[in-house]
């Protein structure tokens, strides 16, 4: 079952860690990304920031797809890692999902055309059209950078789209 999905560029680092995993209480994360699964330097060290206690998964978003569905998975709290908006929303449109959290994503991409939404979400046009796609789905949609901040609707946050 997956809880949350968090898209943050930076995938596992001290906030996710420390903070959210105790907020979800959970002992199994997944960082579904293509370039994650295919780089052991970058697995090493997802795996060296992952907690003890917490067994990590770094699979491609297509093997985390059929990971999710497969029925010894139905009854394990997993929160998922993707650094993009697009392939949280691949995942939410190939498996049940509590919530996606729309956290931190954009702030490295070096493509042009991109539109800022706040300082923590900015968004090439593929991105924009995919969170788009996110706040249409019948889930909670929000973006909560921390527990203690209040969390804002997708849509909402859709509303800065013009400046």
């Amino acid at each position: 079952m997956i809880i949350q999905i968090r898209v943050d560029d930076r995938l596992i680092h001290g906030q996710i860690a420390v903070v959210w995993s105790k907020q979800f209480n959970v002992n199994h994360m997944v960082v579904a990304n293509d370039r994650a699964a295919k780089n052991e330097i970058q697995q090493m060290a997802l795996k060296m920031a992952t907690p003890n206690g917490i067994k990590v998964l770094i699979r491609s978003v297509d093997d985390a797809i059929q990971i999710f569905n497969n029925p010894k998975s139905k009854d394990i709290k997993m929160f998922v890692l993707t650094d993009t908006i697009r392939d949280a929303l691949k995942i939410a449109q190939h498996c049940k999902v509590e919530s996606i959290n729309v956290a931190n994503v954009g702030r490295f991409d070096t493509s042009e055309n991109k539109t800022k939404l706040n300082s923590d979400v900015v968004c090439n046009p593929d991105e924009l059209e995919a969170l788009e796609e996110v706040a249409k789905l019948d889930i909670e949609t929000i973006h909560w950078v921390i527990p203690t901040n209040p969390k804002i609707s997708i849509s909402k946050l859709l509303e800065n789209k013009g400046g």
